[in-house]
């Protein structure tokens, strides 16, 4: 059984795969060589994270492929219920990165609120000769504890995100259109563990209520967050997006920033990956990353092991 990982996979994941009897091959082929290659060496398994495209004409062309498994939550790359019609298994890893990428919204918004992002490009620029200058600029940060942060999407990384705001000491507010309720379990070291239940409430009221706003929708076909919302949120207010690319409307965001209505902005994934629009790249309240939520040694690991459950299960 031969197996693509055309994105890559986690020693752990080709382990465990080898260990099973699999091949695993670890080259990144091209988008438009991927028929060819699959058909030549007769890949039985294909993984993928976002960068490589699984559409009707490759499943279609591909007839050895068994499985398709995305290392990630979001499978908007894969036509998935084609690709089950035609009685192939997909599978992805849901839990894996969920931690890793609430992690990377508080860097954002620990950052953010403390102009990180910007100091750490002025400093070494003017540090030495404008040092008391950039002192009273970067004076007028905020504290996160006691700050509400709302929440689009409460899944398991809308939930992950909550708890590191709970145990920040902030106030957390949710909308999700499939879940009323929650529990968010915080464990400590120590074996303590206190539950909070979080209800959740309109999109509406989050938006109203919110300092922070972080997303964790899936793609969309409209935007989640516009200027429609934006007018809805309070005056001053910060909004993070590490979910999917054109969930925020940007030049709505750009233009929301400029008139003041928001304060700041951190965004890890962009609607023309990879090739984000210029100004967002030099708008200088805006915290970015190259779409890196699950991109941590620990979440590759889980994904990794994840995956080759998944396939060693199947296909047993």
């Amino acid at each position: 059984m031969k197996v693509l990982a055309n994105d890559g996979l986690a020693t752990t994941g080709i382990m465990a795969l080898n260990k099973a009897g699999f091949e695993v091959i670890l080259k990144t082929v091209a988008q438009e060589q991927l028929v060819d290659f699959i058909n030549e060496n007769e890949v039985d398994v294909l993984l993928v994270r976002s960068a490589t495209k699984v559409r009707k004409d490759l499943i279609d062309a591909c007839k050895s492929i068994k499985i398709i498994g995305r290392g990630g939550v979001g499978m908007d790359n894969i036509d998935v219920e084609y690709a089950r019609s035609k009685g192939i298994k997909v599978i992805n890893t849901p839990a894996a990165s969920s931690h890793s990428v609430a992690e990377l919204v508080f860097a954002h918004l620990f950052g953010m609120v403390r102009f990180l992002h910007d100091s750490n490009q002025n400093m070494p620029l003017e540090g030495d000769s404008k040092f008391k200058e950039l002192k009273k600029a970067y004076a007028k940060g905020v504290e996160l504890k006691g700050k509400t942060l709302g929440i689009l999407g409460f899944g398991r990384i809308g939930q992950a995100t909550a708890k590191i705001a709970l145990g920040v000491g902030m106030k957390v507010v949710a909308f999700d259109p499939f879940i009323e309720n929650a529990t968010i379990s915080l464990e400590f070291f120590d074996g303590q563990k206190v539950d909070f239940n979080i209800e959740t409430i309109s999109k509406e009221a989050v938006l109203e209520q919110a300092d922070f706003i972080s997303l964790h929708v899936p793609a969309q076909e409209t935007y989640v967050i516009g200027t429609k919302e934006f007018d809805m949120m309070k005056t001053g207010a910060g909004i993070v997006n590490a979910a999917r690319g054109g969930v925020i409307d940007e030049k709505a965001l750009i233009k929301a920033i400029e008139e003041g209505k928001i304060s700041n902005a951190a965004l890890d994934v962009f609607e023309n990956e990879p090739s984000p629009a210029i100004n967002l790249l030099m708008n200088r309240n805006i915290s970015l990353t190259p779409h890196i939520g699950a991109a941590t040694q620990e979440a590759q690991d889980r994904i990794g092991e994840e995956l080759a459950s998944q396939i060693i299960e199947i296909m047993a």
